[in-house]
């Protein structure tokens, strides 16, 4: 069996398991879930693209994103003015380390989805950044609402403004402009299954999580009909690719 795909076995199990965590053991269950997550993209990637390329990838996707949090934890551009409160460990300028985990972790799996609607440069880079968005309409409600972070100005949407995920769309579109140039124009293929399957379950984890579990019907909804959007087409191409 590939490692990619017993870290995805493990991370579903600590998934499940994460809503019978006690509130003052969060953060530790928090940042399990990160680490098994990004272990899980960073195998995947390795047997796809090779060690080198893979580091590339994830390495550029961590840095972009975490740039854009130093920038918008400082100026409130791209994102809108927010705080990180001291739940997710060390920071760097107010900005936890483990934030670049966060970006680099779904950009794989984003990617891949955004590949398999359309293999056009401008296109993928779209689609894969709003795919890579899509996930943050499940993250971000359960993050504030944990005490992860904290907004200036709540928006209407679980405290949430707007302005965050335009924030994550231009952020998504800076690193996946710069894996155009270290993927190439490469369509999603065989070899990237494994990324396909990683967001296929978070998006169905996430929206049963919150339907079932949680009670957060508004967040189940909108982050289900946010992943679902990508993911499904995604699956029928893939699905499609592989009878042909």
């Amino acid at each position: 069996m590939p490692l990619s795909r017993a870290l995805l076995a493990a991370l579903a199990g600590a998934e499940l398991a994460y809503p019978s965590v006690p509130r003052r053991h969060q953060p530790q269950a928090t940042g399990a879930v990160v680490g098994l997550m990004l272990a899980t993209s960073a195998a995947e990637a390795v047997e796809a693209r090779g060690v080198l390329r893979a580091v590339a990838l994830l390495g550029s996707a961590g840095a972009v994103g975490f740039g854009a949090e130093l920038v918008g934890t400082a100026t409130g551009v791209p994102f809108g003015r927010y705080r990180y409160t001291d739940r997710l460990g060390r920071r760097i300028r107010g900005v936890p380390i483990a934030a670049a985990a966060a970006w680099a972790m779904m950009a794989r799996s984003a990617w891949t989805v955004g590949g398999l609607l359309s293999s056009r440069r401008l296109p993928r880079v779209a689609l894969s950044s709003a795919a890579l968005c899509a996930w943050d309409v499940f993250l971000d409600p359960r993050m504030v609402r944990e005490g992860y972070w904290e907004w200036e100005r709540p928006g209407r949407y679980e405290g949430v403004p707007l302005s965050n995920y335009i924030g994550w769309l231009l952020t998504g579109g800076l690193a996946f402009s710069a894996w155009t140039v270290i993927d190439g124009e490469r369509p999603a293929s065989q070899k990237d299954d494994g990324a396909l399957a990683l967001y296929v379950w978070t998006w169905a984890a996430e929206t049963l999580a919150n339907a079932v579990v949680w009670r957060r019907t508004p967040v189940a909804l909108c982050g289900g009909a946010a992943m679902g959007a990508p993911a499904l087409p995604a699956l029928v191409a893939r699905l499609r690719t592989a009878r042909a």
